[in-house]
This record gives structure tokens, sequence and C-alpha cells, in this order.
């Protein structure tokens, strides 16, 4: 297979963990294109000739087994993987919001969150900031939030670079059951207001069904499931085809 070309697009300067690669640009009406992506560490293949699509404001989540190659598709979309074979193609603006909040805690707030966003100051910081509902912590030290709120600056870090495509690798894996409710509410609404494309990446079948227009389910580093999810929303976890749609998933990931 070729290998992925790595021409200079003029994407947003980022930091680290929102690095946005050397990649050629999705096309109209898509924030991803994959086709025939392999990727091997050693002898070992962990993403196999994958192919997959993301139109443009579409919200997918990526369900499978631990190692099955979630998190590796997930970096190489952001650019932070490019030692792969085969064709990707990914919107210029990008952005990635991790488990972990990787916020500087020499820096206040606000200044993680305009990190490498060249013009970006402390009035769009504080925009963002309020918008995830930590406009008045725009100021505090890092080590000072809790762990929902140090998640919500990640998200407002991601935000400020108006991403057409929102990456999120489990972003509320290590929140408890109330807070992480609620981070899912809130980037339910950040995504109705900003429209980006979404992958998340989760362990979480009910987190899918719950956000996403449509799930796949990845397994040995190929796409095996991918499926729409009709419901209304807000989904309800009583609508007569939640229990089928979860059912379904469950079944692909092994569980009886």
């Amino acid at each position: 297979m070729p290998e992925m070309s790595t021409r200079a697009t003029d994407a947003v300067a980022a930091p680290p963990e929102h690095a946005t690669g050397q990649v050629p640009a999705a096309g109209p009406g898509l924030a991803a294109s994959i086709t025939g992506l392999r990727r091997a560490f050693g002898g070992r293949t962990v993403i196999d000739d994958l192919s997959l699509s993301i139109p443009s404001g579409e919200f997918v989540a990526l369900l499978g087994a631990s190692g099955c190659g979630k998190s590796t598709l997930l970096r190489i979309l952001a650019g932070l993987d490019t030692d792969i074979e085969g064709d990707v193609t990914v919107a210029r603006r990008r952005a990635v919001a991790f488990q972990a909040p990787r916020l500087l805690p020499w820096k206040r707030v606000w200044r993680n969150v305009v990190l490498g966003v060249p013009k970006a100051g402390r009035a769009q910081a504080d925009a963002v900031l309020t918008e995830v509902g930590l406009g008045e912590r725009a100021s505090a030290w890092p080590v000072t939030l809790s762990g929902g709120e140090a998640q919500r600056a990640s998200l407002a870090r991601a935000l400020i670079r108006q991403p057409d495509l929102l990456l999120l690798d489990e972003p509320f894996g290590a929140l408890d059951a109330l807070t992480r409710l609620k981070a899912q509410e809130l980037v339910g609404e950040l995504w109705r207001r900003h429209a980006p494309a979404v992958l998340l990446v989760t362990h979480d079948v009910d987190e899918a069904v719950r956000l996403a227009d449509r799930v796949v389910v990845m397994k040995n580093g190929r796409i095996e499931h991918d499926i729409r999810i009709g419901l209304d929303r807000p989904r309800d976890v009583g609508d007569p085809g939640y229990a089928p749609l979860r059912g379904q998933l469950l079944q692909w990931l092994g569980v009886h």
C-alpha cells in the first residue's frame, strides 16, 4: 500500500495534545476519510486495511475491546502518528481532548486554553470558558480544579480552535458517574451549537448510544460493524428502540 502523504496543510498551530499533523485535508462534505489504513508496531499489526468516512458535522462513537486500535486510530487522525500506510485525509482544523486533561500546572486556566493558538487572548479564553461553565475559574491554577472542571477546561482548549473535527479519547473515563453524565450533556450541547464532526473513543455502550449519530465497532484492526442510531434526541433509556440497540452493540463486543 502507498504511504500516506505528509505534505503540509494550513492547520492552526497547537500544542502536542492538540497537534494538527501534516496530512491532506478532507474533501467537501467530509471531516475525515480513511482507506486501506495499516499501522504496525514492530511485528504486530494494530490496524489492518481499515476504511472509514466521517461526514462533516456527524457524531461518531468508536467502540472496541482494549487493544483493538481505537486510540491508535484517533492519534493518526490527530496527526500524532504518521508512520502508517494507506490514504488518510482529515479536516484542516481539528482538536483533541484526552482522558487526562493535560493542563500545564504553571499556567492559569485561561492561558492553558489559548496555548498554541495564535492571536487568541483573554477575551477569547473567557468566552469559551463561560460556554463550558468555567467563566469564574479563568484565573484559577489547574491544581485547584476538580476532575470535572479540568476536563471542561480541556474541552474549552479544544473549542477555541473552532475545530471541524473534534477527537475525544475517552474524555469521561476518569470521572465519577454523576460528573460523567454532566460532561456527556455538555459535549452534546457543544456539538449541537458548533456542529463539528466528532469521533468519540469510548468503552461505554450507553455513552455511545446516548450521544452518537453512528456507532462503529472495531475488531482485529478493522471496522467490523457500523450502525446508525435512529433514536430521537434527547435519548431516553426508556425508548423502545434503546434496549435493542444496546443489546446489539454488546453482542458485537462479545458481551452476552
